[in-house]
């Protein structure tokens, strides 16, 4: 089990990158320390025999404590012992060598990791055995290792971790605690300082961004922890570089729109498994941040999935107010996704989930400005679109936005009324009818100097001539009739 709670440091991951350490026990034990002279112990390791493993046992044990931690890397020859047990012939002996590095690792003490370098080869070899509790320990040893110093994360890095992790997930692929210990150890790499310039491009050359595609998938079988590491490794990569060409070729965008779709799914029929908004998160970040740098004429290509937008949709209704930050995000993908493109500003008319859009501009946290933009990106799109926004109530929920105290969602309101209003004469006419004009007088004598120009330009340059036509037009017979 972990010691850590893996859940506990995912979220945390929400909205600042993160390093953690995390520290495995056995199934049987506590996170106790248990006190007792590392020095005799250390002496007994070098000449028992048949107890020598009882005494690494109970050194794993001791190694818990800070200071024991700090006694033990001063030891002479103490790490030179441990990396022979290490390398032995007797594999319980050895199984209890990396227990001790593995707590060694997990120290909050800066100086630790560097100590344990004599070790860092054996245990990137080891990472091809055959035993899967040996492999995890290995794993999230060196996981632990990397945030410490730039000295271990350049040592790892010449002795090959990127193509050890690698084919350790190719070859353990169905292993999951494995797969989600490989990825935690290169997400740990992925967030250093120099990441973006030592160890990225070197990941990104390797075949690691396709393993990490493949554990995305939407069978339930397969787990949620090893996929949230591999979207979090992915959002890493995603986020070091303003061209994502190579992992748009392999596949990225789709890939992570797919998973998205199906959990969208999922939680509409009302399957919301404990942790799948841990997976959602990363997802959203790699699908939102890609979208920005993929070229316009390549995204209908790369979005196959023409369900992507009522996905988001149900995202949003579905975490709206128990997790409206994760709602936040899935508005800023949509907002992304239309940016982009008009098939997708479409779909949301088509599919009628503008109205539902609608309906949270009343929502903060950051919602309803999102939402203005995306009302926006479709009205900017086509002027038809603009014609369909009216049909579907936006002109009302504007005139209600336009008096809110957020000067943000005022000036956006303004600029959705100007794309509107100048596309079609009906829509500017259907404004005035809604008593449009007197909002827009109210900002120009009382609103900030940017909504003063904003309302000035629009009701002079655009409205004020279909108020004097609608007027002729009520005091015609035929249309009180």
């Amino acid at each position: 089990k972990l010691a850590v709670e893996n859940s506990t440091l995912r979220q945390a991951r929400r909205d600042r990158q993160l390093v953690s350490k995390r520290l495995l026990l056995n199934e049987d034990e506590e996170h106790l320390i248990f006190p007792q002279d590392i020095v005799s112990l250390l002496h007994k390791l070098q000449h028992s025999g048949t107890e020598k493993e009882a005494h690494l046992k109970a050194l794993s044990k001791v190694l818990r404590d800070p200071a024991a931690q700090l006694t033990f890397i001063k030891h002479e020859n103490s790490m030179h012992l441990l990396v022979g047990l290490l390398t032995g012939s007797n594999a319980q002996c050895r199984l209890q060598a990396v227990r001790c590095l593995h707590e060694l690792s997990h120290s909050s003490h800066t100086n630790v990791a560097p100590a344990c370098l004599p070790a860092t080869p054996y245990l990137l070899t080891y990472l091809s055995g055959p035993s899967t509790k040996f492999t995890e320990l290995c794993l999230y040893t060196l996981g632990n290792m990397c945030p410490d110093s730039d000295v271990v994360r350049e040592k790892l890095l010449a002795q090959g971790i990127i193509p050890a992790l690698a084919s350790c997930i190719e070859n353990q692929r169905h292993t999951l605690a494995v797969v989600e210990a490989a990825a935690f150890t290169l997400s740990q790499l992925l967030q250093a300082r120099d990441a973006p310039e030592k160890i990225i491009p070197i990941v990104l050359k390797s075949t690691l961004p396709s393993h990490l595609l493949s554990v995305l998938t939407p069978d339930p079988q397969f787990g949620l922890a090893p996929a949230i590491e591999c979207a979090w490794c992915l959002h890493y990569l995603i986020c070091s570089t303003d061209d994502n060409k190579e992992l748009l070729a392999q596949g990225a965008l789709s890939q992570c729109s797919s998973l998205l779709v199906s959990l969208g799914g999922a939680v509409t029929e009302g399957n919301k498994e404990d942790g799948i908004e841990l997976l959602i998160w990363p997802l959203l970040r790699c699908v939102g941040n890609i979208l920005s740098s993929c070229p316009e004429e390549d995204l209908n290509a790369q979005l196959t999935d023409a369900h992507l937008p009522a996905s988001l949709c149900a995202l949003v209704q579905a975490y709206l107010h128990t997790l409206p930050a994760l709602a936040r995000e899935t508005v800023w993908v949509l907002n992304n996704l239309t940016a982009h493109s008009t098939e997708f500003c479409s779909a949301l008319l088509t599919l009628n989930l503008v109205p539902g859009l609608i309906q949270l501009l009343p929502f903060s946290q950051g919602i309803n400005t999102m939402i203005l933009r995306i009302l926006a990106n479709i009205a900017h799109k086509k002027k038809v679109f603009c014609v369909q926004l009216m049909q579907l109530g936006l002109l009302s929920a504007l005139c209600a936005t336009l008096k809110m105290a957020d000067q943000e969602m005022v000036i956006q309101s303004l600029d959705i009324l100007f794309m509107m209003t100048v596309s079609s004469p009906v829509v500017a006419e259907e404004f005035v009818r809604q008593d449009g004009l007197s909002l827009l007088e109210v900002l120009q004598y009382n609103g900030a100097a940017e909504m003063r120009q904003r309302s000035t330009y629009l009701l002079e340059k655009h409205l004020l001539s279909y108020q004097q036509h609608i007027t002729v037009i009520v005091m015609q017979p035929y249309c009180l009739c």
